[in-house]
């Protein structure tokens, strides 16, 4: 038989408290419960499952490429977001040297 320890008082929520047998015995499924304090349209579209990435108008496309490692340095070097700086400094490069067919930038 496993012993239980009693949790730290620091991690006692006196607004949130932990749930009690009597609290579990009331409680109900969110499908029977959400479509009353909802609607029946937004419960249902709350417990629709939703799986992966939301969808983006514009994804961005997956590549390998090989960069001078002093590229990759100065850009890591920068910190958390480095891919998303090296982005934007190819896209500016592209509309300062752009023959007019990338107009999506």
């Amino acid at each position: 038989m496993v012993k239980r320890r009693k949790p730290s008082p620091t991690l006692v929520s006196d607004e949130n408290p932990e749930w009690t047998a009597e609290d579990f015995a009331r409680a109900q499924p969110a499908r029977e419960v959400l479509p009353k304090l909802f609607g029946p349209k937004v419960a249902a579209e709350m417990l629709r499952p939703k799986r992966g990435r939301p969808v983006v108008a514009h994804p961005k496309s997956h590549v390998n490429i090989r960069l001078d490692a002093d590229v990759v340095a100065a850009f890591r070097a920068s910190g958390r977001g480095w891919q998303t700086r090296l982005n934007a400094a190819l896209k500016d490069w592209l509309k300062r040297h752009s023959t007019g067919s990338t107009s999506k930038l």
